[in-house]
């Protein structure tokens, strides 16, 4: 399961003979392996799909590279923006967090948003989550709060027309809407603020081909702007479209 060297020398990702496993604590403590040894390199403006049947570990992979999971052996070595490196591996969560505020971005198969909260702001929350902070003990500021939300939702409402979602949905919580309708919601949350490194776990299940055809601009976008990406496209034509190389799972 090893994926050749990226084309860029400046590397933002580095996977070192990585391990995960889980044990199935219901079939008295059996291990099953999943990652077992895998290395590779992703450089800014490459896009790595991840290749193969389902089983084989490549959710797994995103999860940990997302800080969902813990890994038992192995580094996930990220080169931030100003040149510092992290191994994601052995990041705290306070690290985790602030790089998902500023620098990660993960789209998954599935929405998860805080209940009763609008689509418009289930978006905006992650531009908003980048406003400067008010100094501690700072009595809370109402109409700089409201300014800096509106900022935020601008680049929102950008994203949600151009998937396609019907602006009288845009102030309904998510919760009821249909699963395509929920997956762009999810897409424009995940590319409103440009990533250093972007995790896409099937982003165009659930998309009529309309909608497939903006996620592959939305992708060929952030590569040109010299996002790292790995992604799993079990579609063929969108993966075709957007991936610079594949790793296969085998």
């Amino acid at each position: 399961m090893n994926g050749a060297n990226g084309a860029n020398g400046h590397h933002v990702l580095q996977v070192r003979d990585l391990h995960k496993a889980f044990t199935l604590h219901l079939r008295d403590g059996l291990t099953l392996p999943v990652l077992q040894g895998l290395s590779f390199e992703v450089g800014a403006g490459e896009c790595v799909a991840l290749v193969g049947a389902s089983g084989r570990g490549k959710s797994t992979l995103i999860k940990c590279l997302h800080g969902s999971y813990g890994v038992d052996q192995g580094t996930l070595l990220y080169r931030t923006a100003d040149g510092a490196v992290v191994d994601l591996a052995q990041a705290t969560p306070r690290q985790v967090i602030a790089l998902r505020r500023q620098e990660l971005a993960y789209v998954s198969q599935f929405l998860r948003a805080v209940p009763r909260v609008a689509a418009l702001d289930v978006v905006a929350e992650r531009r908003l989550a980048l406003a400067a902070p008010l100094p501690e003990g700072t009595v809370f500021d109402e109409p700089l709060h409201d300014q800096q939300l509106e900022a935020a939702r601008a680049p929102a409402r950008a994203l949600l027309a151009r998937l396609n979602l019907p602006e009288s949905l845009w102030l309904l919580p998510p919760a009821t809407f249909s699963g395509g309708e929920q997956q762009r919601v999810n897409i424009a949350r995940g590319f409103v603020q440009p990533a250093r490194l972007l995790l896409l776990d099937e982003p165009t299940a659930s998309l009529d081909a309309m909608n497939r055809r903006v996620v592959i601009e939305l992708i060929r976008e952030a590569r040109a702007a010299g996002s790292a990406i790995v992604g799993i496209f079990h579609d063929e034509e969108v993966r075709d479209a957007v991936a610079t190389r594949c790793i296969e799972f085998h």
